[in-house]
């Protein structure tokens, strides 16, 4: 795909401002020295909103790249600025589920019709999303703390990129929507095959790994076809990156305010609205021809080129 081009070629240039060097904060006047490093940039703001925006959707993991971009951008070398700009890459999911809510509108709406009774196509699919969010809420709740101390890097992103890439390549070329004549559609889904997509999406815990991924693999696996599963995922996605945009900012959003600046948090929220629209748009146009192993090649190759960054020191971990 053209804009899986355009991610490669966005993070060597972000590795290429990796080793410029920093500006000397002793020839800056102090009070402006302290604002430069207590804010982040409006170049890191409209970075991450990009990233994230093109990568939320689809199955090649938005947080990895974010962790990514972040540590090729030399955010995060003081502890508790490292803890805001994690809190914000969850944060910055908030575009991402506005550009959701402005493609599948008329599905949201419905399901807003039946949480008060007035349309059982609503209904019926509000329950499966709520089902399908239950499992991934629990899991995240319990190892919340043990996934930031142990996952939340470049190395466990790393081995996800791979066997999630490796995955694709060999199973990727059976979504194609040709193929999906004879499967269920989304008002088919019981609530076990919700519980099944549910349990795939706990999977995507693990950083690297892909929500959008391990969703729409697990909506395969219920036997949504492709178009369904993908729509189901995007529509999980709204409730799933909701839920955990709230409990970020509840917890650790007013130091992640005060460390970041509020204009830039913004910003690149509005940023990753815009990429994320395009990148939605574009992923649903790709997938009416193709199947998902082009997204299993440039995994792969990421993690490779990643992995020579890292070995080189070029980045850090």
């Amino acid at each position: 795909m053209r804009f899986l081009t355009l991610l490669f070629a966005f993070f060597f240039a972000l590795t290429t401002f990796a080793d410029l060097p920093a500006p000397d904060l002793d020839e800056i006047p102090m009070e402006e020295a302290i604002e430069a490093a207590a804010s982040m940039s409006l170049f890191e703001a409209v970075t991450l909103g990009i990233v994230e925006g093109l990568t939320e959707y689809i199955p090649v993991s938005s947080t990895g790249h974010l962790i990514l971009a972040s540590q090729a951008l030399g955010m995060g070398d003081d502890p508790e600025y490292r803890a805001a700009v994690n809190t914000y890459l969850v944060v910055i999911q908030v575009g991402a589920i506005l550009a959701v809510v402005s493609i599948y509108g008329s599905y949201l709406w419905k399901m807003f019709l039946g949480l008060f009774g007035r349309s059982d196509e609503g209904r019926h699919l509000l329950i499966a999303v709520i089902i399908a969010f239950i499992p991934a809420a629990v899991v995240g709740l319990l190892l919340e703390r043990w996934i930031d101390k142990y996952l939340f890097g470049l190395w466990p992103v790393v081995f996800a990129w791979l066997v999630g890439g490796i995955a694709l390549v060999k199973f990727g070329h059976r979504s194609k929507e040709h193929e999906d004549s004879d499967c269920l559609e989304m008002s088919d889904l019981t609530v076990h095959k919700a519980l099944i997509i549910g349990a795939w999406q706990v999977v995507a815990m693990w950083p690297g790994t892909s929500r959008s991924l391990v969703t729409i693999l697990g909506g395969r696996v219920a036997g949504l076809s492709l178009r369904h599963s993908v729509t189901f995922s995007f529509l999980l996605g709204v409730l799933t990156l909701t839920a955990a945009t709230f409990y970020k900012l509840l917890g650790q959003g007013a130091e992640m305010f005060e460390a970041l600046g509020t204009q830039n948090i913004l910003i690149g929220i509005f940023v990753a609205w815009l990429s994320a629209w395009v990148a939605v748009k574009t992923m649903l146009a790709y997938l009416k021809r193709h199947g998902l192993e082009i997204f299993g090649f440039y995994r792969i190759a990421l993690a490779v080129i990643t992995t020579l960054l890292l070995l080189n020191n070029i980045i850090s971990p």
